[in-house]
C-alpha cells in the first residue's frame, strides 16, 4: 500500500511531463494539443457557453430570492386569502391554476395571474421546490406584536428558542394552528423568514397563525408572566413529565433546538420545565414531533379543567 495519500495518477502517483523529441519537436501530453489547450477532459479556462432555450440554465435563486417566495398549494391560496396581502406580490401559475382560481374565486383580493408553464417556474424557484402549478413572489410577513397574541390571557402559545430549520418551524406552525394556539414567539435574530420552504412545510399555517418576532426571549417571558400566562419549557432530562407540569392556566410552551435545547437563561424564565415520557427507550423526537405531542398534551390538560 502506497504510504502517499494524495496521489493523482491511476498507479504511481506522478504527473506526465511533457516531452521533446528529437529535432525539438513537442510532444504534448495525453489530451493537449501542441499549443497546451486541453483536447478533451477538464479544461481550468474553458470557453463559455451559450445556453439555447432548450438547454437547462444554472440556477440563479439566492437564499433572499427563496425567502420573497410562496410556491405551493395550500401555502399560495393561503397567501392570497390573507387580507394582509392585499395589493401585494406576484402570483405566477399554471394556465390551469389560473383558470381554478378564476372559477372558484380563490383570490379574494384582487390578485391577478400571470400564467407560465411549469418549467418556467421551476427556474424561479430553489432547486425541488415542489410548487404545483402555483408560486407568489411577495415579501415575508413582518409579524404582529407580542401583546397582539398575548393580550387575552387564555389558551396556549409556542415560543421557539433559536430553532433555524424551516422545515421544523414551518411543521410547527401547521400543528400549533391545528390544536388552536395563539400565536408564536420567536427570536428575530435566530429565525428563518416566514416564507419559501418554512411557508411549503407550514401548509398555509403562517398566513393564518400570528407571528410575534422579539428582541429577547427571556425578556418577552417576563412580560407574558405579567400578563397571566405561565411558561412551560421542554427538556429530555427534566423531573416532571408534561401531564406533571401542565394545568389549566395560560400556557406559553416553550421549544429549544435539537441540537442546544432551551437556553439557560430562557429556562430560568420558566416556571417548569417537562420531559416527554419515551417508554420506547429512544429519546429522540424531532422537535416538530415533540411541539405536536406537546400542544396535544395542552389542549388536554386545559381541556380536562374547563369541563370539571
Amino acid at each position: 500500500m502506497s504510504r502517499n495519500p494524495e496521489r493523482n495518477d491511476r498507479k504511481s502517483g506522478k504527473k506526465t511531463a511533457p516531452s521533446v523529441k528529437p529535432g525539438g519537436r513537442f510532444d504534448a501530453p495525453r489530451g493537449q494539443d501542441r499549443g497546451g489547450n486541453k483536447s478533451g477532459g477538464w479544461n481550468p479556462n474553458p470557453p463559455a457557453k451559450a445556453f439555447s432555450d432548450s438547454a437547462p440554465r444554472p440556477s440563479r435563486n439566492t437564499k433572499a430570492d427563496a425567502d420573497n417566495f410562496v410556491w405551493g398549494r395550500h401555502p399560495v391560496l393561503a397567501a392570497l386569502s390573507n387580507p394582509a396581502r392585499k395589493g401585494m406580490g406576484r402570483l405566477i401559475v399554471t394556465a390551469d391554476r389560473a383558470a381554478e382560481i378564476e372559477r372558484d374565486r380563490l383570490a379574494p383580493n384582487g390578485h391577478k395571474a400571470e400564467i407560465m408553464d411549469p418549467q418556467q417556474i421551476d427556474r424561479l424557484l430553489p432547486a425541488g421546490a415542489v410548487h404545483q402549478g402555483f408560486a407568489f413572489k411577495v415579501a415575508p410577513l413582518e409579524g404582529v406584536a407580542l401583546e397582539d397574541i398575548a393580550g387575552d390571557a387564555s389558551g396556549v402559545i409556542v415560543m421557539l428558542d433559536q430553532l433555524t430549520d424551516p422545515q421544523n418551524v414551518g411543521a410547527i406552525f401547521r400543528s400549533a394552528l391545528a390544536f388552536g394556539a395563539k400565536g408564536i414567539v420567536v427570536q428575530d435574530r435566530h429565525s428563518p423568514a416566514l416564507a419559501g420552504a418554512l411557508a411549503k412545510a407550514s401548509a398555509g399555517a403562517t398566513e393564518r397563525l400570528p407571528c410575534a418576532r422579539v428582541t429577547n426571549l427571556s425578556r418577552a417571558l417576563e412580560k407574558l408572566a405579567d400578563m397571566g400566562w405561565r411558561a412551560v419549557g421542554l427538556d429530555g432530562s427534566a423531573d416532571l413529565t408534561l401531564e406533571q407540569a401542565l394545568d389549566a392556566q395560560p400556557t406559553v410552551l416553550v421549544m429549544g433546538s435539537e441540537g442546544d435545547g432551551v437556553r439557560r437563561l430562557v429556562a430560568e424564565h420558566c416556571e417548569a420545565m417537562a420531559k416527554i415520557p419515551m417508554p420506547g427507550g429512544f429519546e429522540s423526537l424531532n422537535v416538530s414531533n415533540a411541539a405536536a405531542i406537546a400542544l396535544y398534551e395542552t389542549a388536554r390538560a386545559q381541556g380536562r379543567a374547563n369541563a370539571a
